[in-house]
């Protein structure tokens, strides 16, 4: 939960470091906000948001063990299936994409990358 988007859902993400893979970046900031240990997969997205001039990527994961908190930057961490998820409680535009795009995969049963640009939300 990060400004301006307080009190809404949001999956772990950060800006790169310098010299730090993609990978790593990943893995580093779901670390950092949900004291989560993944094994990275396939990319799932890549997001366009041109109005915040950002690209937004976002992979599959995996979490061998169900450990997991809320990290320094995070108010409260939590799993969600499919049907939990709080659509309307989504933060930013780039997450619901991406979200939609891993469930319509794994209806499909393919793995294929999406690419999508956000559209610009007003916050209030």
């Amino acid at each position: 939960s990060i400004q301006p988007r307080v009190g809404y859902w949001t999956v772990p993400a950060g800006f790169m470091e310098l010299e730090e893979t993609l990978a790593e970046a990943a893995i580093r900031e779901t670390w950092e906000e949900a004291k989560a240990r993944v094994t990275l997969g396939p990319m799932l997205a890549v997001v366009d948001v041109t109005h915040a001039r950002q690209v937004h990527i976002f992979f599959r994961a995996k979490l061998p063990a169900a450990k997991f908190e809320a990290g320094h930057e995070t108010s409260e961490a939590r799993l969600f299936s499919f049907a939990e998820l709080p659509w309307d409680e989504i933060a930013f535009p780039s997450v619901r994409i991406a979200l939609e795009q891993l469930l319509e995969s794994q209806t499909k049963g393919d793995d294929c990358v999406h690419l999508a640009r956000a559209p610009r939300i007003r916050i209030s």
